[in-house]
């Protein structure tokens, strides 16, 4: 029985929260276009939501990008590189670590802002609120492996992850197998990852596909009236 739930959540659940991921973004970019946005309470505590969504943009992007490249880069790449398991494993803890804790203060000052101000808990619909808090969880969770991943600095449990993903990625039918024996900290932080691939398409994370990044290579331009221009735009 173990088996078969550690085959389903690590062979096959991969694949329903990519699918998800992916064709529900594109549904909801269809058919409710006037909520691909994240809400907007700026109006409100407006320093703490600086702050906090400053910290906790720039660590969860460094921790995004990091994980990315470090699952996905081919093994071979590494060793091509002369670059060692226990030294990239230890690269991750030490930048991942800060990422995090940046992202930690981050999320804390964002989660306290929603939940303790009643004009802004009043505004939020359930799944801000929810996706914000499993999006801490899965942050506690990520640091809690630190700890975990000290005890073998070989770099061999990593290695495992980067299988396991890649593996996934090239629909290997035995991807699932490289983390059936590490540690259940692991695991959690794993599936609850992909979990949250699975619920993106319905919360306000959709916002992510609407990056600015597009302005870098547009050629057009805003037009931009004074409020004394009451007239048409020329």
């Amino acid at each position: 029985m173990v088996q078969y739930i550690q085959h389903a959540v690590f062979g096959w659940y991969p694949y329903l929260c990519l699918t998800v991921f992916l064709v529900g973004s594109l549904i909801r970019f269809d058919r409710e276009p006037y909520t691909w946005k994240a809400g907007s309470s700026q109006m409100l505590r407006q320093r703490q939501l600086r702050m906090g969504s400053n910290f906790f943009h720039i660590g969860i992007l460094i921790i995004f990008f990091g994980h990315l490249g470090g699952l996905l880069t081919p093994i071979a790449v590494f060793d091509a590189l002369g670059i060692s398991h226990g030294f990239k494993q230890g690269l991750a803890i030490v930048v991942g670590g800060l990422a995090g804790l940046m992202c930690l203060v981050g999320i804390a000052m964002l989660t306290h802002r929603r939940l303790f101000d009643p004009r802004i808990r009043a505004t939020s619909s359930f799944s801000d609120t929810a996706i914000l808090l499993i999006l801490f969880a899965q942050l506690l969770l990520g640091l809690f492996t630190i700890p975990v991943s000290l005890g073998h600095m070989d770099g061999h449990e990593m290695v495992k992850f980067m299988s396991w993903a890649q593996g996934t990625l090239t629909l290997q039918p035995d991807a699932w197998k490289h983390v059936v024996d590490v540690h259940p900290i692991f695991k959690a932080h794993l599936a609850l990852g992909m979990t949250i691939f699975l619920l993106f398409p319905f919360t306000r994370l959709v916002h992510i596909w609407s990056a600015p990044i597009w302005y870098l290579g547009r050629r057009g331009y805003q037009i931009v009236r004074s409020r004394r221009n009451l007239g048409p735009a020329e």
